[in-house]
């Protein structure tokens, strides 16, 4: 859908800025007048990860007068194979501070502003009102709510991506014209159904595709020109190589932007969304020890004191990387489905462990329920392993 410009026209480009932007000038589409509109634009990209990599750098290089970067991790060894903004060099830092000199190293002529908060109900709408556009670069279910629901609240477009392995989603949402994110998904999936891509991977590069087209909307939406992503949802397949489009309507029972919303202000999103499920919460709660518990659990095993079984219920890729001595690995799904049970002796403790957690409550949970009452799972998982017990191994 073709919309009018977002704003309007900055009051002139200086001669290096013309040279600068010289290969949008000569654009018709784009011209004078949207390089201008392009400078006098403030956008707010939420995260400066995989996705916010990208579209940090393309929007610098358009020449988008102020970017503001919502961040508050730190750079992590492997946050290099996607977050392109990043270097060797950055490792242990700020990751606002490090997107923001990476940024101003592209473009001189940005403004950058950066927010080293968590985003949530208590500081999204005081931070939303500062920008024109919103691009959305979160990799959980509740930051997306969050960021929707303050962007309808507020009356401001966005531009949203998601990635994971191979397959990548973008649209716009803008619900003064069209559908919002919760027309698409009025619900989130129940908790641990959907991997986060520090479970589940990510190809580097897809990053860089959606970002890419996240960027190509914001500077549609900036300047009034083509059809935006309103309305439609652009599925990619990297693995095959395939660009398809799905419809979205407005959904007129939708809680927040349809004609009868029930849903005025902000909520708990955590809560919303979810970690873990309820069962497994339950499953965990006085039944979780620290990897410390479970060293010395492993070391009075040596000397035939204790007993138990330790299983790892992440997936055999993530087995092949790093395991803790003496486990077996029965993945989570085949707890889900049943087939674990068979497998395991009544006659043993059973401990479980996974990447950080969220996995092993959720088998935890369903070993509890066939009987095994005394099952315990580990705390912080095989990374909370590899940082207190044994920091030669590789972390991922």
């Amino acid at each position: 859908m073709q919309l009018e410009p977002l704003v309007g026209p900055a009051e002139g480009l200086s001669v290096d800025e013309m040279r600068r932007y010289s290969r949008h000038l000569i654009i018709p589409d784009v011209g004078m007048l949207g390089q201008r509109r392009l400078k006098e634009a403030k956008v707010l990209c939420v995260g400066a990860g995989g996705l916010g990599s990208p579209t940090l750098m393309y929007l610098a290089a358009a020449g988008v007068g102020t970017l503001g970067i919502v961040e508050f991790d730190t750079v992590d060894e492997s946050n290099l194979q996607r977050q392109i903004i990043h270097g060797q060099s950055d490792i242990g830092r700020s990751k606002a501070e490090s997107a923001r000199e990476s940024v101003l190293e592209i473009n001189p002529y940005v403004t950058v502003d950066i927010h080293e908060v968590r985003l949530n109900s208590s500081n999204v709408m005081d931070l939303f009102a500062q920008y024109d556009l919103i691009i959305d670069g979160a990799d959980n279910f509740a930051t997306r709510y969050l960021v929707n629901d303050a962007c309808v609240l507020l009356n401001k477009p966005y531009v949203w991506g998601s990635i994971y392995r191979f397959d990548g989603q973008a649209s716009v949402f803008w619900a003064k014209h069209g559908p919002c994110y919760r027309c698409l998904y009025p619900e989130p999936p129940p908790p641990g159904m959907v991997p986060s891509c520090a479970e589940g991977g990510v190809l580097g590069v897809l990053c860089s595709s959606i970002g890419s087209i996240q960027v190509t909307e914001a500077i549609k939406l900036i300047t009034g020109i083509g059809q935006t992503l309103l309305g439609r949802l652009m599925v990619y397949d990297a693995l095959d190589m395939d660009y398809r489009q799905v419809r979205i309507h407005k959904d007129v029972d939708c809680v927040i932007c349809g004609p009868n919303a029930t849903m005025t202000e902000l909520i708990d999103y955590d809560a919303f969304c979810g970690v873990i499920s309820d069962s497994a919460a339950d499953a965990a709660r006085d039944s979780t020890i620290s990897v410390r518990d479970l060293k010395h659990m492993i070391d009075e095993r040596a000397v035939g004191d204790r007993d138990f079984i330790l299983i790892d219920v992440r997936e055999p890729v993530e087995w092949e990387i790093v395991q803790i001595p003496g486990a077996v690995l029965i993945p989570k799904g085949e707890f889900l489905n049943g087939s674990a049970l068979e497998k395991l002796s009544t006659d043993r403790q059973i401990i479980l462990y996974c990447k950080v957690g969220g996995r092993s409550a959720e088998a935890l949970a369903v070993v509890k329920g066939a009987g095994f009452t005394d099952a315990i799972h580990v705390g912080g998982g095989i990374n909370a392993w590899v940082s207190q017990i044994e920091p030669h191994k590789p972390n991922y």
